[in-house]
């Protein structure tokens, strides 16, 4: 079946862009990677604040895993285990200490589970986030003195080892604390908040807040086919792409987003008209699964999923590439991407002249 699938979307992709895309679907032949010219780009970044909780991505006890006071445009990236050997819940509450209502806007959210495939859940987050289904957004009022639970659905069923990953964007017009915590099954979410402590962070810490979670990225000259070659676009390597640094607001210490989760980078690619480029992502880092979106005139198959034929890939980067399309140098061509839970980092995308 999904041998049959793939080759339905490979006829569907030759009926826009033409045979040429054929050869290109399967992957550039003799092409290293590794050592592949890197696109001179720069580099802005935007969008408020980046509460990101992770850590200690293996929870043990019940307590408070992040929090911090937000005002403004925030996303929230949370991603934890039930590391208990009891029925868990996690819980996102926000909480209204002024004087005056807070009125919270959820423009975007993401839900991944619970699951016991980590990788089914931080694909399945990604894709469902780059929908973008604005009719699924809401509007929370906080009184002063009052706390509120950010989505009720997020307070499920969690059993030992399954995994919770989610994304919200909002928008709040006066000051709230953001709780992110784990907890018994069947205790109510707002009450049990009252005695619980903050967790320490585990070795990795990965949990802060951080500023510039939108990131975008564009070439410092117009790329040509014909002259520039096949190149690579890195992200979230931390060396042609930085880490973002921020501070743990639970202890006050400096902290670093190791692999970038929770920033969505907008990759812009303008491009010299007259020839036509194939587009690939290539995982870096290892085991990788992730969605990606294509913004094209053309392209309806947006979301994509990387890969789409299998659940991960990347145990071989010279060969795991996800084919994105072939386009017509001179079109409007960008990507919407952001490193998915569970998966290894960095990335390239990767164009090839036809």
């Amino acid at each position: 079946m999904k041998q049959v699938l793939m080759l339905v979307w490979l006829i569907m992709i030759l009926g826009n862009f033409g045979s040429g895309a054929a050869v290109a679907a399967f992957g550039p032949n003799n092409l290293n990677v590794d050592y592949l010219p890197e696109l001179d780009v720069k580099t802005s970044s935007t969008g408020g604040k980046l509460l990101f909780s992770d850590s200690p991505e293996m929870v043990e006890n019940d307590g408070i895993l992040y929090q911090d006071k937000v005002e403004g445009k925030v996303r929230l990236f949370f991603y934890h285990v039930n590391a208990s050997s009891d029925v868990k819940k996690m819980a996102i509450l926000l909480e209204n200490k002024g004087n005056k209502t807070a009125h919270v806007t959820v423009s975007q959210a993401s839900l991944g589970g619970p699951g016991y495939n980590w990788m089914v859940v931080g694909k399945e987050t990604q894709a469902q986030y780059f929908s973008e289904n604005k009719s699924a957004s809401y509007q929370i009022n906080i009184q002063p003195g009052g706390v509120m639970p950010l989505a009720a659905s997020i307070e499920s069923m969690m059993m030992p080892n399954m995994l919770i990953n989610g994304i919200y964007d909002f928008s709040v017009d006066n000051p709230i604390t953001v709780k992110v915590m784990m907890l018994p099954v069947n205790e109510d979410s707002i009450k049990f908040s009252k005695n619980l402590k903050i967790l320490p962070a585990d070795q990795c810490h990965l949990r802060g807040t951080f500023e510039g979670p939108n990131r975008e990225i564009s070439p410092v000259d117009i790329y040509n086919p014909s002259s520039d070659g096949a190149i690579g676009i890195t992200l979230a390597d931390n060396r042609v792409d930085a880490y973002l640094r921020g501070i743990d607001a639970t202890d006050g210490s400096a902290v670093v987003n190791y692999g970038n989760y929770g920033v969505v980078y907008q990759v812009l690619l303008p491009s010299k008209k007259g020839s036509r480029m194939a587009c690939y992502l290539v995982p870096m880092g290892g085991n990788y699964a992730g969605a990606i979106k294509i913004n094209h005139p053309a392209v309806y198959w947006s979301p994509l999923a990387t890969p789409r034929d299998r659940l991960y890939f990347g145990g071989n980067k010279q060969q795991d590439f996800a084919f994105l399309g072939t386009f017509e140098s001179g079109d409007p061509l960008s990507f919407t991407f952001s490193p998915p839970g569970a998966s290894n980092l960095p990335v390239k995308i990767v164009v090839v002249p036809q």
